[in-house]
């Protein structure tokens, strides 16, 4: 190979690297503050005299229209999008009822749904569509989000490498190779294209390594705090100012209770000591259930109150406490139910009228849990309480039976809730558009981020999501991030540097054994892709990795694949689109990947290479 030569060019490009390693590991300003910094020193560079910058200025913000930026607002907007119409609601309520609600079993079964999906559609993809569903589900399980979308974002990543589809640097070595065959010496056998399934062995390996890592080092590797929710303080607001527990309890009623065959209103005098809130019989829900709601063998009950005041409860009426909400889910989760105070103003026509007379149950679908007027709180009696200008009404209910609520003139809602808005009705247009979109993926040559922002925009015409919405489902700081470090991997290619960095690796291994040599260059591949995109790493290694193999009577294949897998080693440094994507919503900083990240890394490193040389 031809001898490069070290220039001043490189040297600029190896100091801005270094400078921008400084800047995310130290975190000196915010990672997406950092990449724009960068992007704007390196249009300076143009300032020069008699130079044009390190990168041509005329394309220093095209990665603000690059095909992995426009990607990703496009997957964005469609994953919003499906989110709106309850499908990632639903699915977030599946994946709990087969997962439970412990870290290790939801950390599983995300992770391998997510990585399955990858297999056959870009990661980005993949991640981004979980995005909203691993959200909710930490909501629902109380697991805090920082915990779940690290391992969600790495598995779409290592999902991508279970088949011949499932990143670009596999879709393009086939053609790489192809090319290089063309090349070969004389007496050197071509080489065979990989089939779309030959390196299943290798990526299964990988995501069953990544999950098991994940559930065996996740307490440590994996940050836990998680800011106060506003669900949380609410819950601790009720309980001081009104002695209230909003914890729930679900309860099957047995054979042996003495609530069987009653009705509500006969059981239903507890107050504090504990309110039934839903009743489910066989197939039948009932929430904020009526009076006259009988109450069978094999029925459950939510109970909302202390946990002693259940148990105790439980015991007196032969009840058996479930270990967690199951039937109920769904339906009295934090993000679909809660406790909210209600106060009657001076104007309002309900002054005078009793609960009982206003049917409260029945017309607003919330239960009054107590009264508090002046310095009183009432909690007994409360059917046939007469209402007063300025009573606050503690009521439970589901958040979109509180909206109507709201927007009446008889009552003003005091608490924050969530009033955002679903729209079940446009499941089948979401559903044509997110098709259509993939079928475009999956069938044809065109780019992919033209064929995801097909099914974005169809979303958008036909109502699935209003354009104000679409807007504020995009993760800016993932946009910045990507977009302005695009440039620093145009540079360092541009200029040589890579090219440079990757012979000088090279020659300092020059007579070392057949595998340190395929290892060195897994480690070159990786530490690329976390510089430049994982499609220019690979075009620029492939090539080198297959002539070194010849030179040293090694498989060239072989050493083409180990490049292209380990390009999807990129989880030391949120540089990937995944990482970008989730670090925002997850609250990661960098100190967060280099910790849990440099483990995976290796793990890779280690299967990856023992596969390879296993099954090949």
């Amino acid at each position: 190979m031809e001898t490069i030569a070290l220039t001043t060019e490189m040297v600029a490009v190896l100091m801005i690297l270094g400078f921008t390693i400084f800047l995310f590991a130290f975190e000196v300003v915010r990672v997406d503050v950092a990449a724009v910094l960068i992007m704007v020193i390196l249009g300076l560079s143009s300032l020069v005299p008699g130079y044009d910058g390190l990168v041509d200025t005329r394309h220093l913000f095209d990665g603000f229209s690059s095909n992995a930026v426009i990607s990703i607002i496009a997957v964005m907007i469609i994953g919003a999008g499906l989110d709106k119409t309850g499908v990632m609601s639903t699915l977030a309520g599946r994946i709990l009822k087969v997962s439970g609600r412990t870290d290790s079993r939801v950390i599983a079964t995300v992770a391998s749904t997510v990585a399955f999906i990858s297999s056959f559609m870009q990661n980005i993809g993949a991640a981004a569509l979980f995005l909203p569903v691993v959200t909710r589900i930490s909501r629902r399980s109380n697991i805090p989000l920082s915990r779940l979308l690290m391992p969600m974002g790495f598995c779409a990543i290592l999902g991508g490498t279970i088949t011949m589809v499932g990143s670009s640097p596999l879709i393009l070595l086939n053609d790489l190779i192809l090319n290089s065959n063309r090349a070969l010496p004389a007496g050197v056998e071509p080489m065979t294209p990989f089939d779309l399934f030959d390196v299943t062995p290798v990526g299964l390996a990988l995501v069953i390594a990544g999950i098991g890592y994940f559930i065996l080092l996740g307490k440590w590797v994996l940050p836990g705090e998680q800011k106060r929710s506003s669900s949380a303080d609410n819950l601790q607001k009720f309980r001081d100012v009104y002695g209230i527990d909003g914890h729930l309890f679900e309860l099957r009623v047995t054979g042996a209770s003495n609530l069987a065959g009653k009705q509500l209103k006969d059981v239903e005098s507890r107050g504090r000591a504990g309110w039934i809130l839903a009743i489910r019989s066989g197939y039948e829900m009932n929430v904020v259930p009526a009076q006259d709601t009988e109450i069978w063998v094999g029925s459950e009950l939510a109970i909302m109150g202390s946990r002693d005041s259940v148990d105790q409860f439980a015991q007196e009426h032969g009840l058996e406490m479930k270990p967690e909400i199951d039937s109920f889910s769904e339906y009295l989760s934090a993000t679909s139910a809660g406790i909210a105070e209600v106060v009657v103003p001076p104007d309002s026509d309900v002054i005078g009228k009793t609960i009982s007379d206003l049917q409260f149950r029945k017309r607003f679908g919330a239960k009054v849990l107590a009264v508090y007027r002046i310095n009183e709180i009432i909690d007994e009696g409360l059917p046939g309480l007469a209402l007063q200008a300025g009573d606050t009404l503690v009521v439970h209910s589901r958040w979109s039976d509180l909206v109507p609520l709201a927007d009446g003139k008889e009552f003003a809602v005091v608490t924050d809730f969530p009033t955002e808005t679903f729209r079940p009705e446009k499941l089948r247009s979401a559903a044509i558009s997110f098709f259509i979109a993939l079928s475009l993926i999956l069938f044809t040559d065109i780019r992919l981020s033209i064929a995801l922002m097909v099914g974005a925009v169809g979303m958008i015409l036909s109502g699935v999501i209003k354009i104000e919405e679409a807007y504020r489902s995009i993760g800016w700081q993932s946009v910045f991030l990507l977009a302005s470090l695009i440039p620093l991997g145009l540079a360092t290619e541009q200029t040589g540097t890579a090219a440079w960095v990757a012979q000088q690796t090279l020659v300092l291994l020059d007579g070392v054994p057949t595998w340190v040599l395929q290892a060195a260059i897994a480690v070159l591949a990786t530490v690329f892709t976390l510089v430049i995109s994982n499609v220019g790493a690979t075009v620029l290694l492939v090539p080198l990795a297959v002539n070194i193999a010849i030179g040293v009577g090694a498989n060239p294949a072989l050493f083409a694949l180990t490049v292209a897998l380990a390009t999807s080693n990129s989880f030391l440094i949120p540089t990937h689109q995944v990482n970008a994507l989730i670090m925002g919503p997850g609250g990661y900083r960098v100190a967060d990947f280099i910790r849990a990240g440099g483990v995976m890394t290796f793990l890779f490193l280690v299967v990856m290479l023992g596969m390879l040389n296993l099954v090949f």
